[in-house]
């Protein structure tokens, strides 16, 4: 079966800790008419919910908070694929970043697992960055009880 996106959404905010709520809103208003499973959406949103945590906490540290998309979208296949996006610093070494534990803000208590956590909600799990130019950091995710219109 051929995958096709059936429906996309695409959002823009600023980096604000606030706004970790409205990205989970956002993402768990997109996917109910699909039918997803209490765990299939509570997943999606802590994954969607650390990618947007990072963003906030590393993206802009130092400077004036700036905009993190939001893109995600839905195939005929029932496949979910969400993007965070910023324009921000960057990370300078993305496997090292990912390693479990890993912080560069571990003076304000930050654990290290953002990115831990983002792939065990994820079957697909990609970030790509480049420093001075910001991050995108893409899960998919196929939903089993995936139900289309």
């Amino acid at each position: 079966m051929k995958k096709e996106k059936i429906n996309e959404i695409s959002a823009r905010f600023t980096a604000l800790s606030k706004n970790e709520a409205l990205a989970r809103i956002i993402i768990t208003g997109f996917l109910m008419p699909y039918s997803p499973s209490v765990e299939e959406i509570a997943d999606i949103k802590t994954a969607v919910s650390e990618a947007v945590t990072n963003a906030v906490v590393h993206a802009y540290k130092g400077r004036e908070a700036g905009a993190v998309y939001l893109r995600a979208y839905i195939t005929s296949a029932g496949e979910f694929c969400v993007s965070v996006i910023d324009k921000g610093c960057g990370i300078e070494d993305v496997e090292k970043a990912m390693e479990p534990l890993f912080t560069t803000d571990a003076e304000n208590e930050r654990s290290g697992m953002g990115f831990s956590i983002m792939q065990t909600f994820s079957d697909k799990f990609r970030v790509v960055s480049r420093v001075g130019s910001g991050t995108r950091v893409t899960m998919t995710r196929r939903l089993e009880s995936f139900k289309s219109e």
